[in-house]
C-alpha cells in the first residue's frame, strides 16, 4: 500500500501556501481586522482565480473535482496563516452538503458560484449549544409550497454577506434541511464577535417561508445530511487546526533558536527543547487521525468514529500546542505586534468549537461502551 500523498495534491497545497502566503503578512491581516466583517474579498477572489474554491465541487460546475482529501489540505494551509476566508462554512459545510445531497437544480443554482468565487453559501450548523444532528435548534412548519421556519442559530459564519443559509430544522416528526435567504421577511441577523476576533451572527427566524425549490434535504436524506456535515466538519477543523498548530511550533522552534539567556539559546536547554518536541509529536498525532477521518469521508465510507477521534485530538492538541509556545516565547507571546497572539485564539476558537474534548471523549466512551455490552 501507498501512502505517499499524491503529486496532484502537493501541486495543491503548495499553490494554496503560496497564495495564502502573499495575504497574510502582519499589516495586511491588521488591515482585515479593521473592518467590520473581517473577511479578505480579495484573497477570496484570488483562491477562485487559481481554482482552489472549487477543489470538492464537480467539473461540470466549475469545479477541479479533486476531493473531499485535497480540501482538507486547503483547510490545513488556511490555518497556517490564519486567514480571514470562511474555508470551511462555505466549502465543507455547505458547499460540500449540496454536492452530495442537493437536487441537480440546486446544485447549478449554487455550486458555479460558490467555485468561482462570486457568491457564498454559508451553513448554521450546531456547533456550540447542541451536538445532536437529528435535533436541531429550528422548528420547521408545513405549509403550502413549502415550509415556514423558526428558531435561533447563534454563531452563524459569514452570514451576512451569504446569499444562502443552510438550516436544519425538524418538524417534530422529520428532518429538514433548507437554504435560506437572509434577505428574506422574519430573518433577522444580529452580530456577534468570537474568541477569534472574526464576526458571525446570530441567526433568528421568525416563520421564514422556504419554498420546496429551496428545501435541500427531508427526512433520512436530510439525517444522512446532517450526520455527513458534522464528520466532515470536525474533520476540517482538525485539518486547520493542524496549520495552526503546526505553524506555532515552528514559530516556537525558531524563536527559542534566537532568544539567549546566560549566553546561549534557550532552545539548548533541556527544558525547553522537550517542550517542544512534544509539540512536535502532537502535530504528527493530530496529522495521521486527521488524515485518516479526511480520507474515510472522501472515500464515502463511515466516519464517525474517526471524525470523533480527530476533533478530540484536535481540542487536546491546540491547547497543549498553544499553552507551550505561549510559555515558551514568555512576554513576547501575548504582543498584539507579534503574530503568535493570533494563532493561539483561533486555536481556542477550534478547540471549543463542534464538540469539545472531554465533551466527545465523553460520547465515545459511552458508544464504545454500548457497543461491548450488546448481546
Amino acid at each position: 500500500m501507498d501512502f505517499n500523498i499524491a503529486d496532484e495534491l502537493k501541486s495543491v497545497q503548495e499553490l494554496a501556501r503560496q497564495i495564502l502566503a502573499d495575504f497574510t503578512e502582519v499589516e495586511q491581516l491588521k488591515q482585515v481586522e479593521q473592518q467590520e466583517q473581517g473577511f479578505d474579498e480579495k484573497l477570496w477572489g484570488a483562491l477562485a482565480d487559481a481554482g482552489l474554491l472549487g477543489i470538492d465541487i464537480e467539473e461540470t460546475l466549475g469545479g477541479t473535482d479533486l476531493g473531499f482529501y485535497a480540501l482538507t489540505a486547503l483547510c490545513e494551509e488556511v490555518g497556517r496563516t490564519v486567514a480571514p476566508v470562511p474555508a470551511i462554512p462555505v466549502l465543507v459545510s455547505a458547499a460540500g452538503t449540496l454536492r452530495r445531497f442537493a437536487a441537480a437544480g440546486q446544485k447549478e443554482n449554487w455550486l458555479p458560484g460558490i467555485a468561482d468565487g462570486s457568491l457564498l453559501v454559508t451553513a448554521a450548523t450546531e456547533e456550540y449549544n447542541n451536538d445532536n444532528p437529528a435535533n436541531p435548534n429550528c422548528r420547521a412548519e408545513a405549509v403550502e409550497g413549502g415550509y415556514a421556519l423558526s428558531g435561533t442559530k447563534t454563531c452563524v459564519p459569514a452570514a451576512s454577506q451569504s446569499r444562502r443559509i443552510l438550516v436544519p430544522a425538524t418538524t417534530g416528526e422529520e428532518l429538514v434541511v433548507a437554504l435560506v435567504d437572509p434577505a428574506a421577511a422574519g430573518v433577522s441577523l444580529s452580530p456577534q464577535v468570537v474568541t477569534s476576533g472574526e464576526t458571525r451572527h446570530e441567526l433568528h427566524l421568525d416563520k421564514v417561508q422556504v419554498p420546496d425549490a429551496e428545501v435541500v434535504a427531508t427526512g433520512g436524506k436530510a439525517l444522512d445530511a446532517m450526520n455527513w456535515v458534522q464528520q466532515a466538519t470536525r474533520t476540517a477543523l482538525s485539518a486547520m487546526a493542524l496549520g495552526v498548530c503546526d505553524k506555532m511550533m515552528r514559530m516556537t522552534g525558531q524563536y527559542t533558536s534566537e532568544r539567549e539567556q546566560f549566553g546561549r539559546a534557550i532552545a539548548t536547554f533541556q527544558a525547553v527543547s522537550h517542550r517542544v518536541a512534544d509539540c512536535y509529536i502532537d502535530v504528527e498525532c493530530l496529522r495521521l487521525v486527521t488524515q485518516q477521518a479526511a480520507s474515510l469521508i472522501d472515500q464515502g465510507r463511515p466516519a464517525d468514529e474517526a471524525s470523533t477521534i480527530a476533533k478530540i485530538w484536535c481540542g487536546d492538541v491546540t491547547h497543549r500546542v498553544s499553552q507551550a509556545s505561549q510559555h515558551c516565547h514568555g512576554g513576547t507571546g501575548v504582543d498584539r505586534d507579534y503574530p503568535l497572539h493570533r494563532y493561539c485564539l483561533w486555536a481556542r476558537q477550534i478547540e471549543l468549537s463542534a464538540g469539545s474534548s472531554a465533551q466527545l471523549t465523553a460520547q465515545l466512551g459511552q458508544a464504545i461502551g454500548a457497543a461491548y455490552s450488546s448481546p
